[in-house]
């Protein structure tokens, strides 16, 4: 039986070489290899400053912190979302507040932001969920408009692009991922990103102690640091990403030509403004499909397919959430798509024998 796994992370020669050279330096935590890792990604991005750290949690936890996001402040988000985006939110003793989704890109939808901002709102943080952008225009506006910050979730949309601008770059300060799954990887990691001196600058003294130099601490911190070994790998990592973002386009472009002809399955909409990077390709099961969602994913299953739900809960209808008063009847389009959407893989390692066998199943399924 043929085995398409839900994601593979792709670790060649290259990579082990370059981790290897680490080894035998002797060089493991924070150098060099960290330090060229941040300069080449902040370059790829086109943005003026990197701050690599341990993982895309941590990212978000200092890009907040560097804001000086805190106590009594409200930060609007979206339900629809891996929880760190919420939570570390709640670090700062801030409020997440949830606005609905656009139905159709899973992503923030801006004029339901609108309607969530007060008096105590400092920031907007969008995620680009799945690897297609959000509405950064629309965003940019509103943030500028009502003097509030904006920051970027790009844990899943590494190279993604906003009319030809690369996410990351709109907003005050964004946070990336590079756990073993995403579209590159440093084993475990994550980037802060800013174009602003001082949050750059703020941004460091908190992932390391708040050491303006060794031995000289001048506020709270942490040691968040990312090692030469994910330096090393991750640099390797980012001279591939753009042809693997490619291949996932072209991955996606396939699958969906077959499910569209699938009766009660929807592929995921494009916005035509984008250049998506399908960290994951999400379908909807429609309730006009013979199978609920949760019996076709057992049948792939069954059958060999990876798949997964992302993310089978809105995150105010987590227990922590519940626990906090979170009203659970808001949100209803996220609600929705909890309730259908459907990952498959999309992966660089999925063949074009892999994109017929997923297509050929669901077509068996349907009937």
């Amino acid at each position: 039986m043929r085995k398409v796994p839900i994601a593979k992370p792709l670790i060649g020669d290259e990579e082990i070489k370059a981790v290897v050279d680490v080894l035998k330096s002797g060089m493991l935590a924070h150098g060099k290899e960290v330090e060229a890792f941040e300069r080449e990604f902040a370059e790829y991005l086109g943005a003026k400053h990197g701050v690599a750290v341990a993982n895309g949690t941590a990212a978000l936890d200092v890009a907040l912190k560097a804001l000086k996001i805190g106590e009594g402040d409200e930060v609007i988000t979206t339900p629809f979302t891996f929880i760190a985006s919420a939570t570390s939110i709640l670090f700062q003793r801030a409020k997440p507040v949830f606005a609905d989704i656009d139905p159709k890109t899973y992503n923030l939808d801006p004029n339901e932001v609108l309607e969530k901002i007060t008096d105590k709102t400092r920031a907007i943080l969008v995620v680009h969920l799945y690897g297609q952008p959000a509405d950064m225009k629309a965003f940019k506006e509103i943030a500028e408009d009502h003097n509030l910050y904006l920051i970027e979730d790009c844990a899943q949309a590494h190279g993604a692009q906003f009319e030809g601008q690369k996410v990351g770059t709109f907003g005050h300060i964004a946070a990336f991922s590079f756990y073993p799954t995403k579209n590159m990887t440093t084993g475990e990691g994550g980037m802060v990103v800013t174009n602003d001196d001082e949050l750059a600058r703020r941004a460091k003294l908190i992932r390391s102690h708040g050491q303006a130099e060794k031995y000289l601490h001048i506020e709270l911190g942490y040691n968040l640091r990312m090692t030469n070994i994910g330096g090393a790998l991750g640099r390797v990592q980012l001279r591939k990403l753009d042809r693997w973002n490619e291949i996932r386009n072209e991955n996606a472009r396939k699958l969906s030509e077959g499910i569209e002809k699938i009766p009660g399955l929807t592929p995921p909409y494009v916005d035509p403004r984008v250049y998506h990077v399908f960290h994951q390709y999400v379908i909807r099961v429609e309730e006009d499909f013979p199978l609920g969602r949760d019996e076709l994913m057992a049948k792939l299953r069954e059958r060999g397919i990876g798949t997964a739900v992302h993310y089978p809960m809105p995150v105010h209808h987590q227990p922590l959430f519940q626990k906090l008063g979170y009203e659970k009847d808001c949100c209803p389009n996220a609600i929705e798509a909890s309730r259908k959407v459907l990952s498959l893989p999309v992966h660089p390692a999925v063949s074009d024998e892999d994109i017929e066998y997923i297509v050929r199943t669901l077509e068996e399924l349907s009937s």
